[in-house]
């Protein structure tokens, strides 16, 4: 009889490494914010736009190949009520780490609300299954760590697009790797399980964008242009609670301004002389 196979340890040097990768990116979005201030010009926002639209469009061949097919067939073929219910669970679950950043951003009243959703749709929601804590005027939030870090001052920084991973920023890609310990879908024991879970939750998301796709595909001129500065807007509005501070008009250049006195760069045409007083003026 085989021994029974001994539980995997996390490895120390692994997540060490993790950490300082996720300091050192902190560090470069702390340093690298002061370029990407609200109202500055696309080029100070978004310095790698050329890498950026390489992987834009590498991420669009992606979609466009499998996993907008298979979102479509699955919100065609799905019923409703199911993929409700589907979405149900994977929110029920993103709620406890809501709570957690909800803590970590000052707001305890929010967290202990978030806590309470995923404590009752877990148990009298049957694991999130129905969502009994919405009726109960528990409001549903989202919060994630590159939020928190937002909330703590930290600059969003050029933005980033990460390959499969799509719109991001320089202060949200660190962020990724606390928000994947704090995923309770990597608490599932079965690798297989685990990966099959992940593999829905993409679909699903993947379903619900589909309206908002056609959308863009019909207002946008440049869908990167369009779905760049509507990440950074929506991240902006999420970091302040849907309450972001007014931005600074951008200061006035009269370089800048081709109507203003000497814009084309000649000099300014001088006043004309006043007429020689003759003996008739006098």
């Amino acid at each position: 009889m085989k021994p029974a196979p001994r539980a995997s340890r996390p490895n120390p040097r692994r997540s060490l490494r993790a950490w300082l990768a996720a300091g050192a990116w902190l560090g470069a979005a702390w340093l690298l914010g002061g370029c990407a201030t609200p109202g500055s010009p696309a080029a100070a926002r978004d310095p790698f736009e050329p890498m950026n639209r390489v992987v834009f469009q590498f991420n669009d061949t992606i979609d466009k190949a499998v996993l907008e097919p298979v979102a479509t067939g699955y919100q065609d073929y799905v019923p409703e009520n199911l993929r409700i219910a589907i979405g149900s669970v994977f929110g029920n679950l993103a709620d406890l780490w809501t709570a957690v950043n909800q803590l970590l951003q000052g707001k305890p009243l929010e967290a202990l609300s978030d806590l309470s959703r995923f404590v009752l749709n877990s148990t009298l929601g049957v694991a999130g299954l129905a969502d009994i804590a919405t009726p109960m005027g528990l409001e549903k939030h989202h919060e994630d760590f590159g939020q928190t870090l937002g909330r703590w001052g930290v600059p969003s920084g050029p933005y980033l697009v990460l390959p499969l991973l799509g719109p991001s920023s320089l202060r949200d890609a660190p962020a990724l790797i606390p928000d994947y310990r704090g995923d309770l879908v990597t608490a599932i024991d079965s690798k297989g399980e685990r990966n099959n879970a992940y593999l829905l939750r993409v679909i699903d998301t993947r379903a619900r964008l589909l309206r908002a796709e056609r959308l863009v595909e019909g207002a946008a001129l440049d869908r990167y242009s369009f779905i760049r500065d509507g990440y950074l807007q929506r991240r902006r509005n999420l970091v302040y609670d849907g309450n972001p501070p007014e931005e600074p008009p951008p200061a006035y250049d009269p370089e800048d301004d081709p109507e203003a006195p000497g814009a084309s760069g000649d000099a300014p045409a001088s006043a004309p002389a006043s007429a020689p007083r003759t003996d008739e003026n006098r």
